[in-house]
């Protein structure tokens, strides 16, 4: 038995035509490597869900999107592996953490785990790659951060490598695999820059959140990487710096064409509480939405984004309405800087 994600009208409560699209976003329910809270699976569809309820009105831009978004239905693939694999993959992590190695069961499971993960990042980039061929924008809704491999490759490979990515999140991201998984959660940014053509830049904000690993990769690749990481940034905002100059510096590492990944718990929890990771401090929803504004207001152009992690709580719809709302201004910046 399959599902769709699926409303009585599409994405922000509009009814959209995708051949008069601009953007057009995947649903990728995936949290297989998830090593702490699990719920981020079901992202795509609150988001979803909770978007209906957004006022498409701005108080700088009017309407604040002038042409169509359009939301892929959902591909059984991902729903259905993600509920078997996720099986095989708790009692992975569960091995490791009691006894520090894993049976010749679960090592064979890893495998499988792997390769599995393999065709998810396989299949994401066929399906961006068919959305660029479209000259339409690819927006991706995860699913946890390992979702988002697939679609920036296609894109850096458009644009031959010479794009930067802003990545907005608590964690570096940055190990080689975690917990033997190579398309982990916690990899996703080092299999982004180990990619054969990859991104030229990589600008990382908010990390709070990283190991010494990750710390000494970031060193090495300096010319590479630029980590802001939430101590810097609130060490500055507190000895009177503004954050309209601090949005500016870190706009400037960037080149013309930008991929935007966006893991929620790059916000304070208090906007993400449900989130599998998150993280004291971080930025606040004003804070990200300004940032947002000011790269879309600096003409570089948005080739484009995806916004990972999302996971609803168990009543109630804030972590989805946070998020629809990140979504909303993510399809927003796709828009002539002009209307931004």
């Amino acid at each position: 038995m399959t599902r769709k994600i699926a409303s009585k009208r599409g994405i922000f409560g509009l009814e959209t035509i995708k051949q008069r699209s601009h953007v057009i976003l995947t649903p990728v329910p995936w949290e297989v490597t998830t090593s702490y809270g699990s719920g981020t699976s079901l992202g795509p569809q609150a988001i979803l869900d909770a978007s209906s309820q957004l006022d498409l009105f701005d108080l700088e831009r009017g309407r604040a999107t002038s042409g169509e978004v359009h939301l892929e239905l959902e591909d059984p693939f991902f729903y259905q592996q993600n509920k078997k694999l996720k099986i095989l993959a708790k009692k992975i992590i569960s091995e490791l953490d009691q006894f520090g190695e894993l049976s010749t069961k679960s090592s064979s499971n890893l495998k499988k785990i792997n390769l599995e993960c393999a065709k998810m990042v396989r299949l994401i980039y066929e399906k961006t790659q068919a959305i660029l061929r479209e000259n339409k924008i690819p927006g991706l809704i995860g699913g946890d951060h390992s979702t988002s491999l697939g679609a920036i490759q296609a894109v850096s490979e458009l644009f031959k490598g010479d794009i930067g990515v802003l990545h907005i999140d608590a964690h570096a991201d940055l190990r080689s695999s975690y917990q033997g998984f190579q398309y982990s959660h916690a990899s996703i940014m080092h299999n982004v820059c180990s990619l054969k053509i990859g991104p030229k830049k990589l600008v990382q904000v908010g990390i709070r959140d990283f190991c010494e690993e990750e710390f000494e990769y970031i060193k090495k690749n300096k010319m590479r990487i630029a980590t802001y990481f939430d101590q810097h940034l609130k060490k500055s905002l507190f000895s009177g710096q503004a954050w309209n100059a601090l949005c500016e510096k870190i706009i400037s590492e960037l080149p013309q064409n930008v991929y935007i990944s966006f893991d929620i718990d790059g916000l304070s929890p208090e906007f993400c509480p449900h989130t599998g990771t998150p993280v004291p401090g971080g930025l606040s929803f004003d804070q990200a939405i300004y940032l947002l504004g000011a790269l879309g207001r600096s003409g570089r152009k948005i080739v484009g984004f995806d916004l990972t992690e999302v996971a609803p709580g168990p009543s109630g719809e804030w972590d989805a309405n946070v998020g629809a709302r990140i979504l909303f201004a993510l399809c927003g910046l796709t828009e002539p800087p002009d209307q931004i």
